[in-house]
């Protein structure tokens, strides 16, 4: 049976011709994603099930040993160390991000009210520590959270720590640095939707007597949503995982789930519970996306 020609963009073509074409196009960004995406993960969930050998080679045996140890159970009975690791990441990025928008949208809401010829200039001020790399700006706090410096000396002052003592390593010194490095992350796309406000919207709920929360949350936040989604997931995802900041602010005290990966496929060459880990991990940030994305429903919704 001979297939109907059809009529498509002023040219005559057939539905298989025109599949065909489709898939051309699109073979180029599936291969992409098969190559650097679906293939190294279905080699990391493969080598998450393997067994460290005594040297450290991987034993390609399938056994559930390295999730049982994340659970934490071992030869020597039971210990919560690695959930409380992990439960601590979730915490960090969940606070990270927590003051990262509460930052964003006072700074967003000034950037968007300053005069367009300096909204540039301040844009630029965001996106300058972009230009340098993750581990300078770290280092950076070591300058700052030394005893010579104001912060500590202050914190001396109030009692908080021993005078001639710096500010780290400690959870204050990883929760500074962590909101520094990722602030921008939330911010710029923050900003992309602040700048099309409808501010008529906002204008009627005020005269329609709503509170300042009210006209938050029903004229300002639905209309800001696709920016802040946008933002919360650049910031939470790599804040779960990161491990630079903690290392280098937090020492040994402040073990987040990122140094624990590093560990495993550094110095202990244990890759296949790295890959357990890592696993464990991904599960937990979409865990945690998919619940933002129902919470962030409701609140369209309100």
């Amino acid at each position: 049976m001979k297939e109907s020609s059809i009529l498509w963009r002023g040219e005559m073509t057939t539905r298989r011709a025109l599949t065909g074409r489709g898939m051309s196009f699109l073979s180029g960004g599936m291969l992409w994603l098969l190559g650097f995406l679906i293939l190294p993960s279905l080699i990391f969930i493969a080598l998450s099930f393997a067994e460290r050998g005594v040297y450290g080679e991987v034993i390609w045996t399938f056994s559930l040993e390295n999730y049982r140890r994340l659970a934490g159970f071992s030869s020597f009975g039971w210990t919560p160390d690695y959930l409380l690791i992990l439960g601590r990441s979730v915490i960090v990025a969940f606070v990270t991000t927590s003051v990262a928008i509460l930052l964003s949208y006072p700074l967003t809401f000034f950037i968007a009210s300053r005069p367009e010829r300096s909204r540039f200039m301040w844009l630029v001020i965001i996106i300058i520590p972009f230009w340098t790399n993750i581990v300078i700006r770290t280092y950076a706090w070591f300058f700052l959270f030394s005893p010579e410096f104001p912060f500590a000396r202050i914190a001396a002052f109030l009692g908080l720590i021993p005078a001639g003592t710096s500010l780290y390593p400690s959870a204050f010194a990883v929760y500074v640095g962590m909101i520094s490095d990722y602030l921008p992350f939330l911010a710029l796309p923050l900003y992309s939707s602040v700048e099309r406000l409808d501010w008529s919207l906002v204008e009627a709920a005020q005269d329609l007597y709503a509170s300042r929360i009210r006209v938050f949350m029903q004229a300002i936040l639905p209309q800001t949503a696709p920016g802040l989604t946008v933002g919360i997931i650049l910031t939470f995802v790599p804040t779960m995982a990161t491990f630079v900041v903690p290392d280098l602010l937090g020492g040994a005290k402040y073990m987040l789930v990122g140094n624990l990966i590093q560990q495993q496929f550094g110095a202990s060459r244990d890759w296949p519970f790295g890959a357990a880990i890592s696993m464990a991990l991904m599960l937990m940030t979409l865990f945690s996306m998919r619940i933002y994305r129902r919470k962030g429903k409701k609140v369209d919704l309100l």
